[in-house]
């Protein structure tokens, strides 16, 4: 018997679970489930369920299954299958052999539906879904009863076997539950279970031409699967009595206890599937994995990490009340995680050529260097310097301000783990003006020190030697949305951020970087977290701008609202 935890982390939901475990209510172990519908690929707020399903299991010794609720077949498709098992199974959790869909009770559910008819707890109505809706009352008016609901058990069965058997047309009949039409939960006013709906299923084809309602098959499904804590978001609380009718009159031996926490709402994200199916079907976002995406499948390719996210997962918890979490906590959790395990490398994105006059020409040298500083676990690495370097454009200015610590008329810095260089000067386009190149001397003394004379130097910049460099692209990802909540615009294209992808296509990485394989992460030196794209080719790497080394985004947003 699974026992009530002490000492661990806690919340309403654990709280509840312990009350169970308390009085018994348990016959046995915890049991858990997480059931997605295979329409879509599941993201950050699917992945927030799944740590809490997963995680209660885990935390009560219990089990936690994996369940397609694949009802409608509209929509749904192996490919989504197989996307939602792939993204649980990166995010860390394992279900063994608790792998299940709600299309492989289609006959237990049909079944259930005639012993509904049988005990009068559910009739076939002919009208319409406009009738059915005009019927169904309001808030404030209790809803008038179906001329088709008082038919008879025998014509009742009859009509339901005919549906069963492709000889009506789709919406020409539904199965309904007989409830209350003046119930005040306007759920309750009698619910359609079963509709005709002539489409292939992605795994039955043809053989069915009537689908359970996901209100009547998800609850049968979880207490045929033996579970305790139906856990959902609150937009389903309204459906808990139907959820409990269904089951008592079923099977109520094995009744679940539906308990319902606040859905995940992120900054500058939305989440609801028919945005992102939208946003991908119109080419908003090159896919459902484009790196920009809050799905799990871009989140990934972007370079973020299963850790990264279960931590912030556990940060936010689970509350009662729907809020708003800042997008910059899950980032903080991301750059968190990055920095303790990336190596550092150097990358130039917008190349600037810097040429050292009193370095002798043909002569390079190799130094090592360590690959992490506060993990020597990681290795060293070697980097090669040579006459001809390559600088970030933003390191110069012509005419920097006092406190500018990089290179500039009269301004010297030091390359990272290499040496000091004085700017001496430079080297413009005759048509444009624009600075192409930097004529600079260096220190031989300060590789391994200060200069001769012991003054401080203030500025470190990174760099790549023009003769070792490989070329490669970076794609600078940004927030999707321009406003902190676009879910609460129905308009919410309006606010996608035009700036949300910036590719950059001749920059130079150090030579470490020359073979790489996808979705290997690194930190760029004073730039962020990158990771190599899929896109990667022999010759060309693709890295993807997983976060920033700090948060600037707030800073700026914060300045722009002042």
């Amino acid at each position: 018997m699974t026992q009530p935890t002490t000492g661990l982390p806690t919340d309403f939901i654990r709280d509840i679970i312990d009350d169970d475990l308390r009085i018994g209510r348990l016959k046995g172990q915890v049991a858990t489930r997480f059931p997605p519908e295979p329409n879509g690929y599941i993201h950050i707020g699917h992945a927030k369920s799944v740590c809490l399903n997963f995680g209660l299991a885990s935390q009560y010794q219990g089990t936690c299954n994996l369940r397609l609720d694949d009802t409608d077949p509209t929509g749904e498709s192996m490919e989504y299958v197989e996307s939602i098992i792939r993204d649980v199974h990166w995010l860390g959790f394992d279900w063994r052999d608790r792998l299940y869909y709600a299309s492989d009770y289609f006959e237990k559910l049909y079944q259930f539906a005639v012993e509904l008819i049988k005990t009068g707890n559910a009739y076939v109505c002919s009208l319409n879904a406009d009738e059915v809706r005009e019927n169904r009352g309001t808030f404030t008016e209790p809803g008038r009863e179906s001329p088709f609901r008082n038919r008879s058990v025998e014509e009742n069965l009859d009509l339901f076997s005919r549906m069963r058997a492709g000889e009506f047309a789709d919406g020409a009949h539904v199965l309904r539950a007989k409830i209350d039409m003046a119930a005040p939960n306007i759920v309750m006013r009698d619910p359609v279970l079963y509709r005709i709906k002539r489409e292939p299923h992605y795994r039955t084809g043809a053989q069915w031409v009537i689908y359970p309602m996901y209100d009547f098959a998800h609850c049968l499904s979880d207490a045929l699967e033996g579970i305790t804590h139906s856990i959902c978001t609150l937009e389903f609380e309204n459906n808990r009595p139907l959820y409990d009718w269904i089951v008592e009159r079923l099977i109520p031996e094995n009744r679940p206890r539906q308990i319902e926490f606040a859905r995940l709402n992120l900054s500058y994200t939305v989440l609801s599937k028919r945005r992102l199916i939208e946003l991908v079907k119109k080419g908003y976002v090159q896919g459902w994995d484009d790196p920009r995406m809050p799905t799990v499948t871009g989140m990934r390719r972007r370079g973020y990490t299963p850790e990264a996210i279960r931590n912030f997962c556990a940060q936010i918890g689970v509350a009662k009340n729907d809020n708003l979490i800042d997008v910059s906590l899950l980032e903080h959790c991301v750059r968190e995680d990055l920095n303790e395990r990336t190596p550092r490398v150097m990358c130039v994105l917008r190349p600037l050529k810097v040429v050292i006059d009193n370095y002798p020409e043909g002569q390079e040298e190799h130094f090592e260097c360590q690959n992490h500083p506060q993990r020597p676990e990681l290795g060293v690495k070697q980097v090669s310097f040579s006459r001809v370097l390559y600088i970030e454009r933003d390191d110069f200015m012509e005419d920097p301000p006092k406190k500018y610590h990089r290179l500039g008329p009269g301004r010297e810095v030091r390359l990272r783990n290499a040496y000091v260089i004085k700017f001496e000067r430079m080297v413009k386009d005759e048509a444009s003006g624009e600075v192409v190149e930097l004529h600079c001397t260096y220190a031989p003394e300060t590789l391994n020190g200060p200069p001769a004379d012991g003054r401080k130097i203030q500025g470190v910049i990174h760099w790549v030697s023009e003769a070792h460099c490989v070329p490669a692209e970076v794609r600078l990802y940004d927030r999707l949305f321009s406003i902190e909540d676009p879910g609460a615009e129905e308009d919410f294209i309006n606010d996608l951020n035009p700036d949300s992808l910036k590719i950059l296509t001749s920059c130079y990485a150090e030579a470490s970087l020359e073979k790489v394989a996808p979705g290997s992460q690194y930190q760029f030196e004073r730039l962020g977290y990158f990771c190599v794209d899929p896109d990667t080719a022999s010759g060309r790497a693709v890295f993807n701008r997983i976060v920033p080394l700090r948060d600037s985004w707030t800073r700026i947003t914060a300045g722009d609202k002042k």
